[in-house]
């Protein structure tokens, strides 16, 4: 007899649609596509590339998917924070 497979299924966060799933599932791997991430978002999803970002930045926000992809959240948080904080200073005409 052999040894038992366990798959354990995990329930997507409340909240999430499926192609929040999905972007957020892409936007992890993405750069494991042949090709530009752009064609990737447009074959995949059938978004422009902005209509992405911005449907993935309303994820950042979102606390059902920073406990579906805590790291990829996290790191894409501190990512906009540091263009945020850079555009501010440029306005301000500080240079960094």
């Amino acid at each position: 007899m052999g040894a038992a497979r366990h798959v354990q299924q995990v329930e997507p966060p409340a909240g999430l649609s499926e192609r929040d799933q999905e972007i957020l599932d892409f936007e992890n791997r993405h750069w494991t596509y042949a090709g530009s991430k752009e064609q990737g978002i447009k074959d995949l999803f059938d978004l422009s590339s902005t209509r992405y970002y911005q449907l993935l930045n309303q994820l950042i926000d979102d606390e059902a998917a920073l406990a579906y992809k805590p790291l990829l959240i996290k790191r894409l948080r501190r990512d906009r924070s540091r263009r945020q904080r850079a555009r501010s200073m440029r306005r301000l005409g500080i240079e960094s």
